[in-house]
């Protein structure tokens, strides 16, 4: 039996090519923090030359992952952008919770687990049990709806402006999106207000950054502010 043969098969089959290497796939996940790495941080990071990671990268900027820039004799790398973090996080969120996860190698590396756990950044966004319990909070005030999707309501709007956080609205990116959690395994806020509520607590002290990795924790501040503008209490919020 013949038939048209699907004109994005050769696509997606390169696309899925790329991202189908240990390697590659440890720059993707490391990248998820936002921010912007030197060629030698991530070669340090998956435990390979940098001559190696050199031709890693040079294939995923090709594809379209990554975006890159040099300064000096630094080559900086990040995700191309959100769309490229989605599929990341998407993708990471479908193993099941012990597949191919090695031993825990000491208390250290235990703690950072931990902290990632509680809270962290996913890309631009609060995920976590700290960005579960925002998203949680946000639906029961009825600023934001899970029902048909996620969408903030007309309330959730007001609560945005009044909080002082600024939303980039026109672009192509969706006001809300649902993120699903990897280690709740359930869908936290993303899109432009989940960028925005992450910019807004990190920039007002609500939340700042610990150790080297993604993890987030919420200040004395936050704790404040987060109980005043949303009711939640601070053992949710640690």
């Amino acid at each position: 039996m013949s038939g048209i043969k699907d004109p994005r098969a050769a696509g997606l089959a390169a696309l899925a090519g790329l991202i189908a290497d240990e390697t590659r796939a440890a720059c993707l996940l490391a990248l998820l923090d936002g921010r912007a790495w030197t060629a030698g941080e991530l070669a340090r990071h998956a435990g390979v030359a940098a001559s190696t990671l050199s031709e890693h990268l040079d294939k995923l900027v090709a594809g379209g992952l990554l975006a890159q820039e040099r300064q000096g004799r630094h080559r900086y790398v990040r995700l191309a952008g959100a769309r490229v973090a989605t599929l990341v996080e998407d993708l990471a969120a479908q193993l099941p919770p012990a597949e191919g996860r090695r031993p825990v190698r000491g208390l250290r590396e235990a703690s950072a687990g931990s902290a990632m756990a509680r809270g962290r950044t996913c890309y631009d966004h609060l995920a976590g049990r700290l960005g579960i319990a925002l998203t949680d909070a946000l639906t029961a005030r009825g600023l934001l709806r899970q029902d048909t999707g996620f969408a903030l309501t007309e309330a959730g709007l007001g609560w945005f402006a009044a909080a002082g956080i600024p939303l980039a609205r026109g672009g192509r990116r969706p006001l809300a999106r649902a993120c699903l959690d990897w280690t709740e395994r359930r869908p936290h806020l993303a899109g432009v207000a989940g960028a925005a509520l992450c910019r807004h607590a990190l920039e007002a002290g609500w939340c700042e950054r610990i150790g080297s990795e993604r993890a987030v924790r919420v200040t004395d501040t936050g704790e404040r502010e987060l109980s005043a503008l949303l009711g939640l209490s601070p053992g949710a919020l640690r």
